[in-house]
C-alpha cells in the first residue's frame, strides 16, 4: 500500500497535478508516517505554492533534505535567516550543507540578499565544483562579478568531475541489475522443478514475496516504485545437462517468457524446450568481472533475451509500445523518444525471422534475421557463446539516460558536447555582465545557428546593444526573442525601454498589453506598462504602474531604478534617492541606480556627492559613453576641465555616435577659450546629429564671441527652427537679444 500511495503522488507530480499529490501524499503520511514521506509531502507543498504549509510541516527536522525543503520554504517567505540556519545549523558548526550543489546555491542566494557578496560567490563556487551543470550559479557569478572564465569553469576538471558522476550511475546501474537477476534466479530456483505443482505456486506467493519485496516495492531516491519482474523461466537442474558441454563464461541466459509478470510452468512446451538449454551457473572468473559484462542477448538463434532486458520491460510501465515491422530496435537512440522502446512489446510477441536487436554506437540500431524453427540445442548453445564473447568485446557498459541508451564512450562525448557549449554561453554571459559588450556580441555569434536563435540567447544579444546604445539593433534582437519565446518575460523589461527610446509608443503600448495579458503578477509586465506612460509623459501613472513592480517582485531591481527615474522627472528627489538606494540594496553593481544618484546630486549641485556616484557608476560600467559623459561634466564643474577633457575623449572613442560627449567636449572648450578647436568638433557633431538644436545654439555663442554676428544670427535661427524645449528656446532668444553685447557668453542653452 504505501509503494501504491508513492507511486501515486510522483506520478500526480510529473503529471502537474498537485491537489491530487497533496491529498495521496497526506493519505500517506496518515497511515505510514515517516520523516520520508513528510519530505514528499513538503515537496507537494512546494510544488504547490504552499510554502507556509511546508514551512510549518517540516519546522524542527534535522534530516539533510528536510532542513533544505524547509529551507526553500523559509526562502520563499523571505524568511532569510531561518533558512540560513537549516542549511548552516549553529550548533553544528561542521555540519555539510544538505542537497550538495543545490544547497550551496540556495546559501549563496541567502548571502546575496543579505548583502554578504564575498560569501555569496563563495558558495556559488561550490555549487559549481560540485555540479559544473549548475548554470544558474555561473550566472549569479555573472551578475555579481565574480566569475572565472568560462574556459576555466567549463574546462578540463569539469569535464572529469561529470564524467565520474555518470560512470558511478553506470556502474550503480550494472550492479543493481546483476543483483536483480541473481534474487531472480534465486527466488525462481524453488520452482523450477519437475513436479512443480500450484499448492507450491500458492505457497511461494504466500510467503516468498516478503523475502523479494525490494524488487517489487522498493524505493529510489526519488521515491518510484520499482515493478521489475520476479518471476522467471525456471533454470534447470544439473542432471539435466549430462550430455551438453559447460556454459560460456558471462552471465546464465534466460528465455524469454510471454508475459513478464506471469507465473510460466513446466507444462509450457517452449519452457521445456529452454529448460534444456538452460546451464546452471557456475563461477570460472571473478565476481565482480562479470558484472561488468552486459546482460543483451547477442544470440541470433531464437527468442530469447537476458534477464536484464525482463526487468528493463516489466520496469518501464510508462514508455511507449509501437508495434514494429521488419527491423526492431531495443533502446532508443535519440534524446526526446524519436525511436521509442519496445521493449514492452518484445515481451509479448516477436516476428518470425527477426531477432532481437544489437546496439552499435556508431551505425545506430539494427536487427538480424534468425530462423527459430532449428531444433538442434548444441548448435544453438554453441552460437550462443561464440555471440556472446565477441560482442562482449565488442561493446562496453551501458545504461539507459532520458531513453537513450549510454555507455563510457558516449558519456565522454556527451560531456564534451555540453561543455563545449557553456564555455561559449559562459563567455558570452560573463562578458556581458562586466559590461564588455561588444566582446559579449562576438562570442554569441560563434554559438550554432540553433543555440542562437532561442529566446535566451536572442536576449543577451538585445541587452548588449541596448547598452551599446544601438537600439535599433537592440529592438530587432528582443523583437526575434519574441517570437522565438513568445511567452517568456525575460528581458522584456528592457525591450520597453528601447521602445521608449525609439519612441515606439503604437509598438510599446502593444507590448505592454501583451504582457500584461500573459502574466499580470510579473513585474516585467508592470515596467512595460509603466514606459508606455512615461512615453506619454503621464508620469504619475507610470509611477504607479513601477510602483507596481516593486510590490510584486521588491528584489527587481530595475523597477526600483524606474521608480527613481519617475520621481527625479517629477522633481521629488527624495523618494528617487530611496529609490535608487532602494536598487542597491538589491544589486549593489546595478550601475543605473548609481549614474541616477549622481544626476539627482548633479541637479542640486552637489558636485562632490554627483563625481562619487558617477565614478562607482562608471567602475562597473567602463564602456558607458553616458556615464563618461555625465562623469567629465561633473569634474568640469568642480574646475578640474583637463580631467574633464581627458574623460571626454574616451567617451568619443567608446561611442562615436554619441552625440552628448562631443557637445560636452565643445562646451568645456569654449570655457577654456580654445574656440577654434570647439567649432571644429561642433562642425563634426553636426554630422551625427544633424536635427540637436542645443549643437546650432553653441556654435552661435562661439560665433558671437568672435564678433561674427551674422553666422552668430544664423545659427540661433536654426537652433529655434529645430523647435528645442521651451526652455532651450527662452535661452536661445535671449542671447539673440544680447548679440551686440560684448564679451556675454552663457555657460548653458
Amino acid at each position: 500500500m504505501e509503494a501504491m500511495l508513492v507511486d501515486c503522488v510522483h506520478s500526480s507530480l510529473r503529471h502537474f497535478v498537485y491537489k491530487n499529490a497533496i491529498f495521496m501524499c497526506e493519505r500517506l503520511c496518515a497511515e505510514f508516517p515517516s520523516e520520508v514521506n513528510l519530505q514528499l509531502l513538503a515537496t507537494s507543498y512546494l510544488q504547490n505554492n504552499q510554502a507556509y504549509s511546508a514551512y510549518h510541516l517540516l519546522k524542527g527536522t534535522q534530516m539533510a533534505q528536510s532542513r533544505y525543503l524547509f529551507a526553500l520554504s523559509c526562502f520563499q517567505m523571505d524568511l532569510l535567516n531561518e533558512a540560513e540556519s537549516a542549511l548552516c545549523p549553529v550548533n553544528e558548526p561542521g555540519a555539510e550543507i544538505p542537497n550538495g550543489a543545490a544547497g550551496h546555491y540556495l546559501l549563496g542566494l541567502i548571502y546575496k540578499y543579505t548583502d554578504r557578496r564575498k560569501n555569496a560567490a563563495q558558495q556559488f563556487k561550490q555549487s559549481l565544483t560540485i555540479d559544473p551543470l549548475l548554470w544558474a550559479a555561473y550566472e549569479e557569478l555573472c551578475i555579481l562579478g565574480a566569475a572565472e572564465e568560462a574556459t576555466a569553469v567549463f574546462g578540463e576538471t569539469a569535464a572529469l568531475s561529470i564524467q565520474k558522476q555518470y560512470m558511478q550511475q553506470l556502474s550503480t546501474s550494472l550492479g543493481l541489475n546483476t543483483c536483480n537477476e541473481e534474487r531472480n534466479s534465486i527466488s525462481t530456483k524453488n520452482m523450477s522443478s519437475e513436479d512443480y505443482s500450484p499448492r507450491q505456486s500458492k505457497h511461494t506467493q504466500n510467503h516468498g514475496l516478503k523475502d523479494i519485496s525490494g524488487n517489487f516495492h522498493s524505493h529510489g531516491l526519488n521515491g518510484g516504485v520499482s515493478n521489475t519482474s520476479f518471476y522467471n523461466t525456471p533454470s534447470p537442474v544439473a542432471a539435466q545437462l549430462s550430455g551438453i558441454a559447460p556454459p560460456p563464461l558471462f552471465r546464465n541466459f534466460q528465455p524469454a517468457v510471454a508475459n513478464p509478470n506471469s507465473l510460466v510452468t513446466d507444462n509450457s512446451p517452449k519452457s521445456t524446450v529452454n529448460s534444456t538449454l538452460q546451464a546452471p551457473r557456475r563461477k570460472f572468473v571473478d565476481e565482480g568481472k562479470l558484472r561488468k559484462i552486459s546482460g543483451r542477448l547477442f544470440s541470433d538463434s531464437g527468442p530469447r533475451r537476458s534477464s536484464r532486458l525482463s526487468a528493463d520491460s516489466g520496469a518501464n510501465t510508462n514508455s511507449s509500445v509501437a508495434t514494429v515491422s521488419g527491423n526492431v530496435s531495443n533502446a532508443s537512440k535519440y534524446l526526446g523518444g524519436s525511436k521509442l522502446s519496445s521493449l514492452a512489446l518484445r515481451s509479448v510477441t516477436l516476428r518470425k525471422g527477426h531477432s532481437w536487436a544489437n546496439e552499435n554506437i556508431d551505425e545506430g540500431v539494427r536487427g538480424e534475421p534468425f530462423d527459430d524453427s532449428r531444433p538442434n540445442t548444441a548448435s544453438t548453445t554453441g552460437s550462443m557463446a561464440s555471440n556472446d564473447a565477441k560482442s562482449c568485446d565488442q561493446e562496453d557498459e551501458t545504461m539507459s539516460i532520458g531513453g537513450t541508451t549510454m555507455n563510457a564512450q558516449r558519456i565522454t562525448i556527451g560531456v564534451s558536447e555540453i561543455l563545449r557549449l557553456l564555455r561559449t554561453l559562459g563567455e558570452g554571459c560573463r562578458l556581458s555582465y562586466m559590461y564588455r559588450c561588444q566582446e559579449a556580441l562576438d562570442m554569441y555569434m560563434k554559438l550554432p545557428h540553433k543555440h542562437y536563435n532561442t529566446g535566451w540567447v536572442l536576449s543577451q544579444v538585445g541587452k548588449a546593444y541596448f547598452e551599446l546604445i544601438d537600439y535599433l539593433e537592440a529592438e530587432k534582437a528582443f523583437r526575434l526573442a519574441r517570437q522565438a519565446s513568445p511567452y517568456c518575460l525575460e528581458g522584456m523589461d528592457i525591450y520597453s525601454t528601447v521602445l521608449y527610446h525609439l519612441k515606439e509608443d503604437m509598438k510599446l503600448s502593444y507590448l505592454a498589453q501583451e504582457l500584461i495579458s500573459t502574466d499580470r503578477l510579473a513585474p516585467q509586465s508592470w515596467c512595460a506598462m509603466g514606459n508606455c506612460y512615461s512615453l506619454q509623459k503621464d508620469h504619475e501613472t507610470a509611477l504607479k504602474n513601477f510602483l507596481r513592480a516593486v510590490q510584486l517582485n521588491p528584489r527587481f531591481a530595475y523597477a526600483h531604478t524606474l521608480c527613481g527615474h519617475e520621481y527625479t522627472t517629477l522633481e521629488d528627489f527624495e523618494n528617487g534617492m530611496k529609490s535608487y538606494q532602494n536598487a542597491l540594496r538589491v544589486d549593489t553593481r546595478h550601475y543605473n541606480a548609481w549614474y541616477g544618484l549622481g544626476m539627482i546630486y548633479l541637479r542640486q549641485e552637489k558636485l562632490e556627492f554627483s563625481e562619487h556616484h558617477f565614478k562607482m557608476a562608471f567602475l562597473i560600467n567602463p564602456s558607458s559613453s553616458v556615464i563618461m559623459s555625465y562623469l567629465g561634466t561633473a569634474l568640469h564643474a568642480l574646475k578640474r576641465s583637463e580631467e574633464a577633457l581627458e574623460i571626454m575623449e574616451q567617451a568619443i572613442v567608446a561611442d562615436r555616435k554619441n552625440p552628448l560627449p562631443m557637445y560636452q567636449k565643445a562646451n568645456i572648450l569654449v570655457c577654456l577659450e580654445r574656440l577654434d578647436e570647439a567649432l571644429e568638433v561642433l562642425e563634426e557633431l553636426k554630422e551625427y546629429a544633424p536635427s540637436e538644436s542645443s549643437v546650432y545654439a553653441l556654435m552661435g555663442r562661439i560665433y558671437k564671441r568672435r564678433n561674427m554676428h551674422d553666422k552668430a544670427m544664423l545659427h540661433f535661427g536654426l537652433a529655434l527652427d529645430m523647435k528645442p524645449p521651451a526652455t532651450d528656446v527662452a535661452a536661445i532668444k535671449a542671447a539673440m537679444e544680447k548679440l551686440h553685447v560684448p564679451d556675454e557668453i552663457d555657460e548653458s542653452p
